[in-house]
């Protein structure tokens, strides 16, 4: 099978990686950090001649790239503009949930300075603020200070923080409870629950400093049990579908449940239209067989099989530019990357990387693995790596994700200590 994946960051090189052990991968539009083990174009994904296209962000789907790829004739894993308003917008999201009847937190929609403060009034701290739109993962404040809750709302009404996206906010009630990531492949009507997962949303150990995109992630998750696993998917992933469709919305795709484990219960977080980043770096690696035949059957809306899935633990830590998330520098040469992929149990995903000064692309035929290598690979956003290491236990998994990390070198790279301890 010729399997293009849509994307540059590193959760869709975790999608090559594993797709490319049997198929032919191609991903477009790549990085270069990627490119030494799968191929990479700047075509468009239609012009690569798939048999499968599987779009790993989320914008291309808010923007409607399934909907074009379909009216090819081509299958597509990935949500119709009109199912990726689920993460598209907060409040479309949290009034399907209503009418779905899912476990959520109470909520109200703000436009103005005022009835943000209503809001707070009404459900008081911890005051959680959602912008609307899209942001990177990076829209949501949680405070018990009201005046930075205020500070925060007034800056994205205003579209200091986040533009347009944030100019209508989300606020909740704040629940309480640990963070679980749940995964379900969907076919329009069914699913297939995949290996859960947990993030680490904030910059600094012990979840301090301000919020990213995830520093790192951990699976298997000791309270993801198969009877959580359950819940979240008769609780949430069925309703939501079928909601979905009365309003004729065929879901065919990842759908990311942000699950919080509160005390009455999982309530979702929040839906996202896709894998999550990292998350997709500790869940695919440990999906070890019949991921491409269950992508397919969900893209084509059949019943979807099953996939073999590892045992193994396994650990991601993300390796981040100077100055992330508010300024992070480019630029910087980076070194190590092979010394870390060398080490047993070790793989590291491209995210923020370029090349500078190696082989140029014309942008008419894919590049081939290991043919940006000859140029140096520089940092360019962010994100710049994630670092996954595979064990039989936790702590195996953990010691060779820092190993590899400790080999990786760039001018003021930062990443998370306490990722999985």
């Amino acid at each position: 099978m010729r399997i293009v994946v849509v994307g540059q960051g590193a959760r869709e090189h975790a999608f090559a990686k594993n797709l490319s052990s049997q198929h032919e991968v191609i991903v477009t539009p790549g990085n270069a950090g990627m490119a030494a083990d799968v191929e990479v174009s700047s075509l468009d994904a239609a012009d690569l001649d798939p048999d499968l296209v599987v779009i790993g962000p989320e914008v291309p789907l808010v923007e409607g790239l399934a909907d074009r790829l379909r009216a090819s004739g081509i299958d597509v894993l990935g949500p119709s503009a009109l199912g990726a308003q689920l993460e598209g917008s907060k409040a479309f999201l949290k009034q399907l949930c209503a009418e779905a009847e899912v476990p959520t937190a109470a909520f109200g929609v703000a436009t103005s300075l005022q009835e943000g403060r209503e809001l707070f009034d009404r459900f008081g701290p911890p005051y959680v603020i959602k912008t609307d739109g899209l942001a990177a993962g990076k829209g949501v404040l949680v405070t018990n200070d009201r005046a930075e809750a205020e500070e925060d709302l007034a800056a994205k009404l205003a579209g200091i923080s986040f533009g347009t996206a944030g100019t209508r906010v989300v606020i909740e009630e704040g629940m309480q409870g640990r963070e679980l990531s749940v995964f379900a492949l969907c076919n329009g009507h069914d699913f297939l629950l995949l290996p859960a997962a947990r993030d680490y949303k904030r910059l600094g150990d012990g979840d301090r400093g301000p919020n990213t995109g995830g520093m790192g992630s951990i699976s298997p998750v000791d309270d993801g049990d198969t009877a959580v696993l359950d819940a979240v998917g008769s609780s949430m992933i069925a309703p939501t579908l079928a909601r979905l469709a009365k309003l004729g919305i065929e879901y065919r795709g990842i759908l990311y449940a942000g699950v919080m484990l509160t005390a009455s219960g999982p309530k979702l977080i929040e839906y996202n239209v896709r894998f999550g980043d990292p998350e997709a770096e500790v869940v695919l690696p440990r999906i070890t067989g019949g991921l491409a035949e269950a992508l397919l059957a969900a893209a084509r809306g059949e019943t979807i099989p099953s996939v073999r899935v590892s045992s193994q633990s396994a650990i991601t830590v993300v390796v981040a530019a100077a100055g992330y998330p508010e300024d992070p520098k480019r630029g910087a040469p980076i070194s190590g990357i092979e010394a870390a992929r060398s080490l047993e149990g070790v793989l590291v995903f491209g995210a923020g990387v370029a090349s500078r000064g190696g082989q140029s692309r014309d942008g008419e035929t894919p590049s081939r693995p290991g043919s940006v290598r000859d140029g140096e690979l520089v940092t360019a956003s962010g994100r710049v790596l994630a670092v996954t290491g595979l064990g039989d236990t936790p702590a195996q998994a953990r010691s060779r994700a820092y190993r590899g990390v400790e080999l990786i070198d760039f001018d003021g790279l930062q990443y998370r200590r306490d990722i999985g301890s």
